[in-house]
């Protein structure tokens, strides 16, 4: 009978949990279980199934003794095994380019953990990788490893001073004192970088609902209004935007990232478009609007007081603000390790406080995934005193004047 080898071509890397295998032929990716990652290490080419199951035999029921032969043979089918009638070429182990190769096809694939090991290789190899360090980092703080994402950043950020996103980042690994809000390089950096794939990792990756859900406190508030004055501030791609569409007469859309306000533009439901920081935005302007959505941009900043006042003075009479933060439990706020900031729900009660709104909605729910986890957002809704009468009232009689 034949001996059985790892198939030649085959790629090979261990992680804590066994083994994964790489065809690149094929382009399949095999996990493999402890006891496989016995198995194909048997497999050497000197080897018939007959001596491996002699081998394995104490560690196996005896009504399994059939199993090995049926994981051969399904090995074989898969291209992970080959018949030998000789000994084996040695199994290739990845070089450096071919490591780091399979650990972004595995990072895509959502396998972070052997992405992790396969990159930490790939840098031992070639320490200068510094696309890799940067990959690495991330991969890190994705299996929980933060000290070592700090120093795979410092590793980046060394070679890469002009990196406002890794530099931003540091902070939090740091433990420094976080900014009042990230650099705008910092957030024209993120989404330079992440406009190619924003809608797709967005939906299709992270499972986003923020702009629905917001929406959907909107609408506890001001009913069947429509007809309004509507300003997106954080627009970028428009996701916000298409849900608030159906009920304004008017819609704009600020937004700091340039490649964000292009993606909007394509989806054709603005009537204007401005690149600017949102905050210095609302201090200038002198337009007034009845409803100033937020969703998922205040993740770069700190102490919320000076947009909630820069929004409330843009607001007509009964207007309403709503928002969204990524939600935690320190008071008032804190700088996360991606970049980002959480806020306590009782800081917004007490910006809302300083701006002379009322909060109107304050809940926690859903927004989208982080490294797989549920990311759980505040959604509030902040109205403004109106001048006379109730405030859902005001809204309609000021959305039937533009209509």
């Amino acid at each position: 009978m034949p001996n059985i080898a790892v198939n030649p071509s085959v790629l090979v890397a261990p992680t804590e949990e066994g083994y994964v295998a790489y065809d690149p032929v094929a382009d399949r990716l095999h996990q493999l279980n402890p006891f496989a990652s016995l198995l194909l290490e048997l497999c050497d080419g000197q080897r018939g199934v007959d001596d491996i199951r002699a081998i394995i035999a104490p560690l196996m029921q005896p009504d399994q003794a059939g199993d090995l032969g049926r994981w051969v043979d399904e090995g074989v089918k898969a291209g992970l095994l080959a018949w030998s009638e000789g000994p084996a070429e040695k199994v290739r182990h990845f070089s450096a380019a071919e490591l780091y190769e399979f650990a972004v096809k595995l990072k895509r694939a959502g396998n972070p953990q052997p992405a992790w090991l396969c990159t930490k290789r790939a840098l031992e190899l070639q320490p200068e990788n510094w696309d890799a360090w940067y990959d690495y980092g991330d991969l890190c703080l994705s299996v929980g490893k933060r000290a070592d994402a700090r120093v795979a950043f410092e590793n980046y950020f060394r070679a890469n001073q002009d990196d406002a996103e890794v530099e931003h980042l540091l902070i939090a690994l740091r433990d420094e004192t976080p900014p009042e809000r990230a650099s705008d390089r910092t957030v024209q950096k993120i989404y330079k970088d992440f406009a190619w794939s924003y809608d797709r990792r967005m939906r299709d990756d992270l499972e986003y609902k923020g702009p629905e859900r917001l929406f959907e406190s909107i609408k506890s508030v001001i009913g069947d209004a429509s007809g309004l004055q509507v300003l997106d501030i954080g627009c970028g791609s428009g996701f916000t935007g298409q849900v608030l569409k159906p009920i304004a007469a008017r819609i704009i859309g600020v937004d700091l990232s340039p490649d964000m306000i292009e993606l909007a533009k394509k989806r054709e439901i603005y009537d204007a478009l401005e690149v600017a920081e949102i905050t210095e935005w609302l201090e200038k302007s002198d337009q007034a609007f009845d409803l100033i959505s937020c969703c998922d941009c205040l993740i770069y900043f700190g102490d919320l007081k000076r947009i909630t006042k820069a929004a409330a003075q843009r607001l007509k009479p009964g207007g309403i603000f709503a928002l969204t933060t990524e939600s935690g439990p320190t008071f008032p706020f804190r700088i996360t390790d991606t970049g980002r900031y959480e806020h306590h729900p009782d800081h917004i009660r007490d910006a809302a406080a300083a701006a002379g709104l009322s909060v109107a909605v304050l809940d926690q729910a859903f927004m989208r995934y982080e490294y797989g986890v549920e990311m759980i957002a505040n959604y509030a809704v902040l109205t403004s005193q109106p001048a006379t009468g109730e405030r859902r009232n005001e809204i309609s009689k000021s959305a039937s004047l533009v209509a």
